[in-house]
């Protein structure tokens, strides 16, 4: 089978969002690649080796590759995403006056050829991210996070998710109820049950989310610990308030202790109050997904409904911030 490979040459902080927008537009798949220039530190602190040799893509740039099947009009396919990347403008986001690119590849240029980079990777001194082919022993008290994100999800490495996790590490408490909202492949809901929540609500709007979730969960074998649902924060609130039996299989007793979200800044500012609301007071949000020029606007968002704000940390261009609920 042929395929249309479609390459974006963009910024690092275009990923997220130019990512979204392929999926959007019915992608099988999408790769990111992101800069490996010699002067890019790699974090080895805890003992990570990484498989990939190092690119020649300059720093600041990445290259997001998306992949189509034979049959779709693709010249409408690039008109609706160099129309949608136009106007990641209004959201001051830098797309680096990106260029645009599609050819067709055969699918064993890139359906499997992507899991020999995703290695297992420690993300703490605790966590280890281990992908489901690999063989991995694990040391004595290792977490280890089986994990198979297919072609639609991130390996859970990227920065955002690293920070999450080593927040959630020094956050979760044994027995805290837990509600991770965008779960995508579920990586931080698993984390927050290994780590010890009694019990994990994992929330998408996306069906692949879900069933990847769900799949996700089950090679952990968390079943019983977390329940992933299609929905939205604000529908879970209704259906613990209105509804008893809604709120039983929900799996957690709202008011949570813990929420996390590892979003894109300007859709966690669509649901804060939601968020303060699901919380007990004392309870704590985690939030990831924030590039460094959008920091201000939602710890500001943040205050404004009540939180305070207690720690913040950064990778890259990236930051997660940690909120109190008083």
């Amino acid at each position: 089978m042929r395929w249309h490979e479609v390459t974006v040459y963009t910024t690092e902080e275009a990923i997220e969002m130019i990512s979204n927008f392929i999926h959007e537009l019915g992608a099988g798949g999408v790769a990111i690649e992101e800069s490996g220039t010699l002067n890019k530190e790699r974090d080895t602190s805890l003992g990570q080796w990484y498989e990939k040799p190092l690119n020649d893509i300059p720093e600041g740039r990445a290259e997001i590759k998306g992949y189509f099947s034979e049959g779709i009009d693709m010249e409408s396919i690039m008109e609706q995403l160099k129309a949608s990347v136009a106007q990641l403008t209004e959201f001051d986001i830098d797309t680096g006056n990106p260029t645009f690119e599609c050819k067709e590849v055969d699918d064993e240029d890139w359906a499997n050829n992507w899991k020999q980079y995703f290695k297992p990777i420690r993300i703490t001194d605790r966590m280890t991210i281990k992908p489901t082919w690999e063989e991995y022993t694990p040391g004595a008290d290792e977490l280890i996070i089986e994990l198979d994100p297919g072609m639609a999800f991130g390996t859970g490495t990227h920065a955002t998710t690293s920070l999450c996790l080593k927040a959630l590490e020094n956050v979760i408490q044994p027995g805290d109820d837990v509600i991770d909202v965008g779960t995508g492949s579920g990586v931080l809901a698993i984390a927050a049950a290994k780590l010890g929540a009694k019990h994990v609500l994992a929330l998408d709007l996306d069906p692949v989310a879900v069933s990847s979730a769900n799949e996700n969960t089950r090679l952990n074998g968390l079943e019983s610990t977390i329940t992933v649902k299609l929905s939205d924060l604000l529908g879970v609130l209704r259906e613990s308030a209105s509804d008893a039996d809604a709120a039983a299989a929900l799996g957690v007793k709202v008011p949570v202790q813990v929420a996390v979200a590892n979003i894109l800044a300007e859709i966690i500012l669509l649901f804060v109050q939601d968020v303060y609301d699901v919380l007990a007071p004392g309870g704590t949000y985690v939030v990831s997904g924030v590039i460094k020029s959008k920091q201000d606007d939602v710890e500001q968002g943040l205050e404004r409904v009540g939180f305070t704000v207690a720690e913040r940390h950064e990778d890259q261009d990236w930051v997660v911030i940690i909120a109190r609920k008083p």
